[in-house]
């Protein structure tokens, strides 16, 4: 029977062009014994043994011909998925029992380094006396048994010893007495030293020439004193209590100065806020007081109103123009985020985020009230730019809008972190934006579901939501074509151990997606995930530090990657 007959045909359009293709390509008779095999130009047996025309034999024995794991061919693949979950169950047992005993050879090898730790420990003792502990315990506790033996026996003794032990607490009192007495001693000499110390100081003092100037305050220290001291400890008294008199008036001037120069310093402040262009050399503090009267002398001196037309034309031409020019930078950054949006948005419609559908990236106008403040007050500013109004009323209407604008940007006094915070927000055009993820049906575009975040969804969801949005990323960045497998444009990627947090369905998800970019992948990734990443890869590189000190890599091609772990498994059977 030919080989083309076992073979069942689906009732397609290409039924006709299939079955012709097949009774040319799979002509091969289909024997039971070596006879016919051999009698048969083109032939095929049970084990596999295929001969061709010109005589030219073939047979396969990298895997066994009844491996359902290996077929390819079929309606169903119930049969093959069947056998690859048995195969992994099989390769799980085999883990187990391989863990199990590296756990218990784990387990050997630490107490053998124990037993070793302790005959090292062993070797440096010379004689068994040195760890000879028991007999030492026993040597003391005969001693002081024979000790209580001998003190029990004698009674002139044990008076003996009461009497000892009373003159030794005769001589501790005596000592102790002794050292008051000293101590005693000791206090008055150093008071009379300090006496004499004190004399000779004040004495000195007397002698000095600047002594006399110093007599002529001395009224008005005693009118602060209630009487004249008669001691020198009263006079050091009242030393101390004048110096205290003296230095609270210091503060309380002091402190007074300080009031008027916080005042000064800011009626200075509120001056240069209001005048920022004519105050921009002048500081906020007193010792700047010159330079603020020496401006107050050529605002009443100088003929100010010359200055009040190049001030229009400073406003007109610069400030609002500035102005302008610094909202068409945002613009612009606003429409390139529209521009980048649209193009990943290009690519995104190229992948299949679910059966059918697509997810589309939405960019709306934010609803924050401060954002949209700005963006209008930035455009009442530039108005006088369109409409030439040379009022000036209106220039210095302009003025005020600008100037409260550039004001903020500063920070306002008493409002410095809020109005560097509301400055952060409202120049960083991502802010304009709310973005929102939008979930289609390609048949008629309507929409399925909306993420606005990824709340209430599953960790396989929220991954493969990444995923897809990563994939369109990269695709806009280095400018990839969807499915060019020849290219000029950059594509390696390197991916961290990002792999081995995520489930196995959203990590084959994206090393499909990744593999339609045509991506070269370095993935660095835990020995958990391999089985996943395994047919998506062309290299293995296994790292290793088994003595803590200097890492192994071995490079391996997944043929040899693959051939090392049957070994490896048939080993572990046998």
């Amino acid at each position: 029977m030919p080989l083309a007959t076992k073979l069942e045909i689906k009732d397609t359009d290409f039924y006709p062009w299939l079955e012709r293709e097949l009774a040319v390509r799979a002509a091969h008779s289909c024997v039971e014994t070596m006879a016919e095999f051999r009698r048969n130009a083109r032939a095929i047996t049970r084990t596999g043994q295929i001969k061709d025309r010109g005589g030219r034999h073939v047979k396969d024995d990298t895997r066994r011909i009844d491996d359902r794991s290996t077929y390819v061919l079929g309606w169903s693949n119930n049969d093959k998925i069947d056998a690859l979950l048995d195969q992994a169950q099989s390769v799980q047992r085999r883990q187990q029992r391989v863990a199990a005993d590296r756990r218990r050879l784990e387990t050997a090898l630490d107490k053998a380094i124990k037993r070793g730790q302790h005959i090292a420990a062993l070797i440096g003792v010379d004689a068994y006396d040195e760890i000879d502990w028991r007999s030492m315990v026993n040597r003391i506790a005969a001693l002081e048994t024979e000790k209580r033996q001998l003190e029990e026996s004698s009674k002139e003794l044990e008076r003996l010893t009461r009497r000892l032990n009373e003159v030794a607490d005769e001589i501790a009192a005596r000592e102790t007495e002794q050292a008051e007495v000293q101590q005693e001693v000791g206090g008055t000499q150093s008071r009379l030293d300090n006496a004499q110390a004190a004399l000779d100081a004040a004495e000195r003092i007397v002698d000095e020439p600047e002594c006399e100037t110093a007599l002529d305050h001395f009224a008005a220290i005693a009118e602060r004193l209630t009487e004249p001291p008669r001691t020198p400890e009263e006079c050091d008294d009242a030393e101390r209590a004048a110096e205290r008199a003296l230095t609270e008036l210091k503060e309380r001037r002091a402190d007074r100065q300080r009031r008027l120069g916080t005042r000064i310093v800011s009626q200075m402040g509120r001056f240069r806020a209001a005048y920022p262009v004519e105050t921009n050399e002048l500081d906020d503090s007193v010792a700047a007081a010159d330079g603020y009267r020496e401006l107050h002398r050529r605002l009443v001196e100088d003929d100010l109103p010359r200055f009040q037309q190049r001030f229009k034309d400073y406003l007109n031409t610069n400030t609002v123009r500035d102005i302008a020019m610094f909202q068409s930078e945002l613009n612009k950054q606003r429409d390139l985020i529209r521009e980048r949006i649209a193009t990943i948005n290009e690519s995104l419609v190229g992948i299949d985020y679910n059966h059918g559908r697509y997810i589309r990236l939405e960019a709306q106008n934010t609803i924050n009230t401060e954002i949209r403040e700005f963006i209008a007050e930035l455009r009442s500013c530039t108005d006088s730019v369109i409409t030439g109004d040379d009022s000036d009323a209106y220039s210095e209407q302009k003025f005020i809008q600008v100037s409260r604008i550039i004001e903020r940007f500063k920070g306002r006094e008493g409002y410095t972190d809020a109005d560097r915070k509301w400055t952060r927000q409202v120049t960083d055009v991502r802010n304009w934006f709310t973005f929102s993820a939008s979930e289609r049906w390609r048949e008629n575009d309507e929409e399925y579901e909306n993420y606005t975040d990824s709340g209430g969804k599953s960790g396989g969801q929220k991954e493969k939501l990444a995923y897809t949005i990563l994939a369109a990323s990269l695709a806009y960045q280095f400018k990839l074509e969807w499915g060019a497998v020849l290219s000029k444009t950059f594509r390696f990627a390197v991916i961290d151990e990002a792999f081995g947090r995520g489930s196995d369905e959203s990590t084959r998800y994206a090393l499909r997606l990744f593999r339609r970019l045509g991506l070269q992948l370095l993935i660095v990734t835990p020995l958990q995930k391999i089985h996943v990443i395994e047919p998506y890869v062309h290299s293995v590189g296994y790292v290793d530090n088994p003595t803590g000190s200097h890492s192994r890599l071995q490079t391996l091609t997944i043929e040899e990657y693959r051939a090392r772990k049957r070994a490896l498994s048939l080993v572990v059977e046998a």
